[in-house]
């Protein structure tokens, strides 16, 4: 019986050893290929990813967390799906990123990917050696210490920490190294790649010849890379590590610092490291999909705006009309060009460069901005103006020779336009205004009439000169005679501003009152004083575009004894009730018109802001009025150059 029990015990325990023992076997998946991936700044990852690199791949692909990440739900030590960042929380696109992707793409459906990924921007490969550490982290700048800290000081050991764990789940079947930066023309570097290697080999207890060491090469940018020289010695690796295989770098493409990959050349390297690695497995390399930027072509007849700060060849404008932006921005992820409230994406050129191309514009000024990642800046290749209430970026789309009126013409004498200076008693401040002289100004001692001409809500005394072409509609008109010689002043108004609410019924409205006892108690009498001006009401007149076209009628109907023409461009004119504002003097339209020589009031025919009714009703009081509607344009620069063009042939020509 003692003997029964006895072969009976020893049998039950070798059933439970075999069943416990092959269940230890059994939880390593041969399917489940793992790859360790190490190295420093490249294989970090230094390009923000893009929407393509974001979407998951699957649960094919796997990754195992070197550091926690909280924001997105990863533990240190447990799979998850392979999405960027896969080093640490805040880096970016990787090799490993597309290598594990043309990887599930090339292998059987059966076959899973997963990597650990440990990696310092920076690192030397010092920083691998268990012997070294200690002293590397010592002497190791101050910037590269929290990232050291997220190993806990050990880079190497985490890795090998985490890929035992991982033998437990699968096989690990490579390993991946993007390093050598830092060792640029270090005769040793090649050594110590091999002791990192060894000892991977030996602490795993892996085969060098099932287990090959994937190199990625650096940053080529055509020969001017900045750590170019390492190339060299990487590409010999292979000659101290013989189942090393070199990754190469060919046309890969880089970000500006010369230094790391764009996203782009991420991509491209990531799939280099996975066809090599289908290869040594026995597969037939298959790269997944990768949305390659829409070329934008640009036409030969196009020409770079007049706009475009010189030395740069964007933005550019073809016959059409249409307008074509460029700008560098490696490291983002949506760009778009705002032209007038419309939206275009801008399209990545894979070199770190984006690009767009518009509709085509109507003809005249345009203002615009661009955006990266929601954030909004001015164009810096082009020429800023002060609009939309801050400085933004503009685009001409030229009109024909219709438009030279409002160019420079040669033989015409040119006028100047002064920046001036004057102390408001009112404000109890500096102001500023542009003055404009007409070209027989600096000849003689002639006095001469003036023009007070204002600008619109959210642009400045800058905007008519400009945006508008003044000096040239003036001086055109001037030399041909068309229009008698005069000086023309320009001033914020107070309007910069965004409107704050309230009415913006006509002579109720509390938007850019404040610049009325300026203008008539400062700004007059500084530039009667200071230039050879006429200053009688006879020879003074006022006008403005939109909502100095509102100013405009508040200023001179409530001081018909300082002004005798007046003019509207798009005039922001609501709520008028012309029988009753401005003490009813539109009711009474031979005052009136004894009064103001000469009215003018023009919009486009594509405006939100349309006169028409009001001139009518003008009319209708017997009050003479010029109107005009601008044809194909709308609240815009090319109405109101048109309009200042109409508009001043009759100034200070008392009509009969």
């Amino acid at each position: 019986m003692t003997n029964y029990h006895f072969s009976l015990k020893h049998v039950f325990m070798a059933l439970i050893a075999l069943f416990v023992c092959n269940g230890a076997q059994a939880a390593a998946d041969p399917n489940f290929y793992i790859f360790l991936c190490f190295g420093q700044s490249n294989m970090e990852g230094a390009a923000r990813p893009e929407a393509q690199d974001l979407a998951s791949p699957g649960p094919r692909f796997l990754l195992m967390p070197a550091v926690d990440d909280p924001g997105r739900g990863r533990k240190m030590g447990e799979w998850c799906e392979a999405t960027p960042p896969l080093c640490r929380p805040n880096t970016g696109l990787t090799p490993a990123d597309w290598f594990g992707r043309t990887l599930v793409a090339s292998l059987p459906e059966n076959i899973k990917i997963g990597v650990i990924h440990v990696a310092i921007g920076g690192i030397d490969i010092k920083g691998f050696l268990p012997d070294s550490i200690s002293t590397y982290i010592k002497r190791a700048p101050s910037w590269m210490k929290g990232m050291l800290e997220a190993y806990d000081n050990n880079p190497y050991e985490r890795l090998v920490t985490l890929a035992k764990k991982a033998q437990k789940d699968g096989v690990i079947k490579g390993i991946l190294m993007h390093q050598g930066e830092t060792n640029t023309g270090d005769p040793k570097w090649a050594g110590m790649v091999q002791q990192v290697y060894d000892n991977l080999l030996g602490d795993l207890k892996l085969k060098p010849e099932e287990v090959n060491l994937y190199v990625g090469n650096i940053v080529q940018a055509g020969g001017q890379g900045v750590c170019i020289g390492c190339k060299k010695q990487i590409d010999e690796l292979p000659q101290t590590i013989h189942t090393c295989q070199v990754i190469s770098s060919d046309d890969c493409t880089n970000g500006p610092d010369r230094l790391h990959f764009d996203a782009a050349g991420y991509r491209e390297l990531g799939c280099r490291y996975g066809e090599a690695v289908a290869r040594f497995l026995g597969f037939e390399p298959k790269r997944p999909h990768i949305e390659q930027p829409k070329a934008i072509e640009v036409p030969a007849d196009a020409f770079v705006a007049e706009t475009t700060v010189p030395g740069n060849a964007f933005p550019k404008v073809d016959k059409e009309g249409r307008a074509y932006f460029y700008i560098q921005a490696p490291q983002a992820r949506k760009v778009i060009v705002d032209v007038c409230n419309k939206r275009y994406d801008m399209q990545p050129d894979g070199k770190g460069g984006y690009m767009a191309v518009t509709d085509p514009l109507p003809i005249g000024f345009h203002y615009y901005f661009m955006e990266i990642d929601g954030v909004r800046f001015v164009d810096p290749s082009t020429e800023t103006f002060f609009g939309c209430h801050r400085e933004a970026g503009g685009i001409e789309i030229p009109e024909g020779p219709e438009g030279d009126y409002y160019r420079p013409q040669q033989g015409v004498p040119a006028g100047q336009v002064r920046s001036i200076y004057y102390y408001s008693n009112e404000q109890k401040t500096w102001r500023h205004a542009m003055v404009y002289t007409p070209a027989e100004y600096e000849k003689g001692k002639k006095k001469y009439p003036v023009l007070y001409l204002q600008h619109g809500m959210g642009e400045d005394e800058t905007g008519w000169n400009k945006q508008g072409r003044m000096q040239h509609i003036m001086d055109n008109a001037i030399a041909s005679g068309r229009a008698v010689p005069m000086i023309v002043v320009m001033e914020s108004g107070d309007i910069k501003a965004p409107f704050g609410g309230g009415s913006n019924q006509q002579g109720r409205s509390q938007y850019g009152i404040t610049f009325y006892p300026v203008l008539l108690g400062d700004l007059i009498p500084y530039i009667d004083s200071h230039f050879r001006t006429l200053s009688d009401r006879e020879h003074r007149a006022m006008a403005g575009l939109s909502w100095g076209g509102h100013q405009t009628f508040d200023v001179v109907l409530n001081n018909l004894d300082k002004f005798s023409y007046m003019g509207t461009f798009s005039g922001a004119i609501f709520g008028l009730d012309p029988e009753s504002a401005y003490d009813g003097i539109l009711s009474r339209a031979d005052e009136f018109n004894e009064k103001i020589h000469y009215l003018y009031m023009n919009w486009g025919s594509d405006d939100f802001i349309k006169n028409g009714p009001l001139v009518e009703q003008l009319r209708s009081l017997g009050i003479k009025v010029d109107a005009e509607e601008s044809a194909g344009t709308a609240h815009e620069w090319l109405t109101w150059r048109r309009g200042l063009n109409a508009f001043i042939p009759h100034l200070f020509k008392k009509s009969k």
